[in-house]
């Protein structure tokens, strides 16, 4: 057993939704964190064995933290660092990288699986002008597909990429797809970028046979964002928020300052307060007194027998998508070109 977590669980048993490295456990041995003002850059390389524990291949996982791109600075800001961590990636994991093939996985018509489809609409494709000999020589060769869901095809996804890799005979593949997340926080608020492949599907228990560098015998670049959230977790981040939330009145309640600022002004998840046991049980009794697991569990039990463990997404999900797609597709432009500034 790896020996990168301080108190390791096995994740296996527990019923999580999310496709997040980073929500499997914080105390990685071989983590690296970067902050860039208000964005956070994490890390982390599993070795295979750790990799088992956590049920996720081992390999290298980038993932990119941000709260907010609804302005220019703030998106080209985000832009800028997914170009340099998105490059970084691809030199560590991609020798020869003249010829790249991208592929949007997701279904275009449901606006929270759309991501893949989003950014491949906005992917500068030469190969057809590199067949025609018209290719710019600042270009790399780069062809993409949007393969659509199975559900539609009725073929499997990773089917038609194999097909299209023996016809395009790429060098490496960089894959795109809408993740799910174990937290409402990451929620369209993180960046996932990994050199170990995608299982579509996955977060959702909807899982297809994997796009990986096992299956396509060429290196795989996967690229993914969080937009839904399962009713479970919904209702768990809820119970800690209350918890959250308690101890911070009860810390600030008699401070004259407080009473001058507005309820809905005050962010309470900013603030290094832990709630005490007793107050949790004195909060919500029986349930209070349960750890972060144990309440996921215990929801689970209670919504997924009658159907009600639902996906959520945020009702601006349609803006969300608009300007993230921009900021992988742009990354992804900017990166393959070859004499890019990045």
């Amino acid at each position: 057993m790896g020996d990168f977590m301080k108190h390791s669980v096995d994740l296996k048993k527990y019923n999580l939704r999310t496709d997040l490295v980073i929500e499997n456990n914080t105390n990685f041995n071989d983590q690296i964190v970067d902050i860039f003002d208000d964005i956070k850059v994490t890390t982390v390389n599993l070795n295979k064995e750790d990799g088992n524990l956590l049920n996720k291949k081992e390999g290298s996982y980038i993932t990119i933290e941000f709260s907010d791109i609804t302005d220019k600075d703030n998106k080209l800001k985000l832009e800028s660092i997914t170009i340099k961590y998105l490059k970084k990636l691809l030199d560590k994991t991609v020798k020869k990288q003249d010829n790249c093939l991208i592929i949007g996985l997701g279904n275009k018509d449901s606006t929270p699986d759309s991501l893949g489809p989003c950014v491949v609409e906005n992917i500068t494709v030469t190969r057809h002008l590199y067949l025609l000999d018209m290719l710019d020589s600042s270009y790399k060769v780069i062809s993409a597909l949007i393969p659509g869901v199975t559900g539609s095809t009725g073929i499997e996804t990773s089917e038609l990429i194999k097909d299209a890799v023996s016809s395009v005979k790429p060098d490496f593949i960089i894959v795109i797809d809408a993740l799910a997340s174990s937290s409402i926080e990451r929620v369209n608020k993180t960046i996932q970028i990994t050199n170990t492949g995608i299982s579509p599907g996955s977060g959702i228990g909807n899982s297809r046979k994997e796009i990986s560098p096992d299956t396509m015998s060429i290196p795989v670049i996967a690229i993914g964002v969080p937009t839904v959230v399962d009713a479970v977790s919904v209702v768990s981040d809820t119970i800690k928020y209350m918890h959250k939330n308690y101890a911070f009145n009860k810390k600030y309640i008699k401070n004259p300052i407080s009473k001058l600022i507005s309820a809905t002004k005050i962010n309470y998840l900013k603030e290094e307060i832990e709630i005490s046991e007793s107050d949790k049980s004195y909060l919500l009794g029986l349930v209070g007194t349960l750890n972060e697991y144990e309440i996921k569990e215990l929801i689970n039990e209670v919504l997924t027998p009658i159907g009600y463990n639902m996906m959520i997404t945020p009702k601006e999900i349609d803006f969300d998508i608009k300007n993230l797609s921009e900021v992988i597709s742009n990354s992804i432009n900017k990166v393959l070109k070859k004499t890019n500034d990045c």
